[in-house]
């Protein structure tokens, strides 16, 4: 027989609810139309088909298309101060990397789950705004450096992607710097920078980060004055997240954020169900977009606003009933093992990044990049450092607390 608390034990992702009503992109100023239209039309060529250039059958692919939607052209815009020229290379340096990179064929669940057995990374729960929360635990690093860790990095970040309803563009990051892990070196730190404020702009609603060690706070308080004020804004420290309007308790973790949702990760139960719903979610979307003309600049709103929300919604309570039987059952914990890293293939090739290029001269619009530039610099200039112990998402405890604000 089980206690009560064991039969509220979850183990598998929550599944997303509606979050807007309307089409938060709906409407558009006479001149945003416009530039809107140009970058368009651009990528919309017929006689000749558009083709990326300098690449080897630059046609877009049905993939390229579906990413290239009305939301993401209105995000490069936006990242672009709306100057159309900028925005359309932008897009194309973006089509490029993501051949160069893998996302449309050799990134994988599989090639990336060795990095995902101990869940460094997990997507858990969303926040008031309907955004999916991407949670980041540096002390579950599990695999020494190599370019596998950055190709989890992007998987993770398209996995959230995928877990967006209609009207949400942005993720909700979650950092707990509690326990001492494995830091990267600062190539990492830039390479995934790089991809960050190059290939996913205006793609963070909220950076929340609790149980800063001492010297982390300090390396923040120096370079947050530097960090654009809207950027600012997005990155909390110790906040107490449910006071604040963040998050309600019931789409969050206990453990660290004193959340009602007792989540353990066991590898074995949550990443073919993280796998399989992203897929399901994303095989409808596409028939849509397909019954929608199968075209670039389709609205992300048009083709995810489909009857088959119903079924991820109502398939809410088969997940309760899993996660029930899975506590029942009384399983002794799996050990997480990890795998022996396999030698580099063609598609694990180097990633690197510019090491002449200073952080400071990096673009600073993008509050991604900036969140993630000033924590992973932070967590390579402070290597070794003991971390806070202690410390919660409710605003006590902590040797930061109140950070760098």
């Amino acid at each position: 027989m089980t206690t009560p608390e064991a039969s509220t034990k979850v183990y598998l992702p929550l599944r997303p609810k509606p979050a807007q009503k309307e089409d938060p992109r709906a409407a558009m100023s006479e001149s945003e139309q416009t530039m809107y239209d140009e970058v368009l039309q651009h990528f919309s060529k017929e006689d000749p088909p558009y083709s990326i250039a300098n690449v080897e059958k630059g046609e877009l692919s049905e993939q390229e298309k579906f990413w290239l939607s009305k939301e993401t052209i209105l995000r490069y815009l936006r990242a672009s101060k709306w100057k159309v020229s900028v925005a359309i290379e932008r897009i194309e340096a973006t089509l490029k990397w993501r051949r160069e990179f893998g996302l449309n064929d050799t990134v994988n669940a599989a090639l990336v789950e060795p990095e995902a057995v101990t869940g460094k990374e997990v997507i858990f729960g969303y926040d008031t705004s309907g955004r999916p929360a991407l949670y980041m635990i540096p002390s579950r690093q599990n695999t020494s450096e190599s370019p596998r860790q950055v190709q989890h990095a992007v998987w993770m970040l398209e996995r959230t992607i995928d877990l967006m309803e209609p009207g949400v563009e942005t993720i909700a990051l979650l950092i707990n710097f509690a326990d001492r892990g494995k830091n990267p070196s600062i190539s990492t730190a830039r390479t995934v920078l790089n991809i960050l404020q190059d290939h996913y702009p205006e793609r963070l609603g909220i950076s929340l980060i609790i149980n800063i060690p001492f010297l982390i706070n300090a390396f923040f308080k120096i370079i947050m004055p530097f960090v654009d004020p809207i950027t600012r804004q997005k990155v909390k420290f110790n906040p107490d997240v449910y006071k604040e309007g963040h998050f309600t308790a019931d789409n969050m973790m206990n453990q660290w954020w004193n959340g009602e949702q007792d989540f353990e990760y066991v590898h074995e139960k949550y990443w073919p169900a993280l796998h399989e719903l992203c897929e399901t979610r994303v095989k409808a979307w596409k028939e849509n977009w397909r019954n929608l003309g199968a075209k670039v600049g389709i609205s992300e709103w048009e083709y995810k606003k489909g009857d088959e929300q119903k079924e991820y919604i109502g398939g809410e309570e088969e997940d309760k009933k899993e996660n029930n039987a899975n506590t029942i059952a009384a399983e002794a914990p799996v050990s997480a093992q990890v795998p022996t890293p396999e030698a580099p293939t063609n598609a694990q090739k180097e990633l690197t990044a510019d090491p002449q290029t200073p952080l400071n001269e990096k673009k600073a619009d993008d509050a991604t990049a900036a969140t993630v530039a000033a924590t992973s610099s932070a967590v390579v200039a402070t290597s070794g450092a003991g971390a806070v112990s202690g410390g919660s998402a409710s605003g006590t405890d902590g040797a930061a607390d109140g950070g760098a604000e």
